[in-house]
């Protein structure tokens, strides 16, 4: 089994404003966990410093008691806005070759249809979008996703098509995830447990 930790998570924003303080949190790979809080409480931020993409904090973020130091991040962030990391020039097809191919019988849960391979992410929409960048953060060296926010922007057809086959995935491939939402009856009906961001705040 894989343990992720945040052990004694603080951040200040170069204003001085801390917004996280003291924060211990860890989970399992064969967890799905919700994670809210209020408004500008840092959620985006935690997810973050969760998967490396802010390392000016302080504490520590392990996976089986090491820190990542270098090649694939076994801890893979999907963003509520997939078209803000996805580079316009490359076209579907390359986007997702750059972490891995999934097989038909994946691409078919996802709805992905072979001929949009030669779309750009300007000629999707969002839901379609949001798709391929779940794809690409579920590489078998992934171990835990940090899904900030996700679906928000996506009708709600879509949005349960989205989470059923994420997790579906997930839980055969004993992937980790940590659901960050505000919507509590989604976090009530997807996940196995669920935590209040300022009750790790110290």
């Amino acid at each position: 089994m894989n343990i992720l930790q945040a052990e004694k998570i603080s951040f200040k924003y170069s204003s001085g404003r801390e917004i996280l303080s003291n924060i211990d949190f860890s989970m399992n790979n064969e967890e799905i966990v919700g994670l809210y809080g209020d408004s500008g409480s840092g959620k985006s931020t935690f997810c973050k410093i969760l998967t490396g993409f802010i390392k000016n904090y302080d504490g520590r973020v392990l996976m089986n008691n090491k820190q990542h130091e270098k090649g694939y991040n076994p801890i893979q962030l999907i963003y509520q806005h997939p078209e803000k990391v996805m580079n316009p020039r490359w076209n579907m097809e390359r986007i997702l070759k750059e972490s891995w191919m999934p097989s038909n019988e994946i691409l078919d849960q996802f709805g992905i249809k072979k001929e949009w391979y030669k779309r750009y992410p300007s000629e999707l929409s969002g839901g379609e979008l949001q798709r391929f960048s779940i794809l690409r953060s579920l590489n078998p060296n992934t171990r835990f996703i940090i899904a900030d926010e996700i679906t928000t922007m996506l009708d709600a057809v879509t949005q349960v098509q989205i989470w059923d086959s994420l997790l579906t995935i997930a839980r055969q491939n004993k992937i980790g995830v940590l659901v960050v939402s505000h919507d509590h009856k989604l976090l009530e009906r997807i996940t196995d447990r669920t935590v209040f961001l300022g009750d790790l705040n110290k």
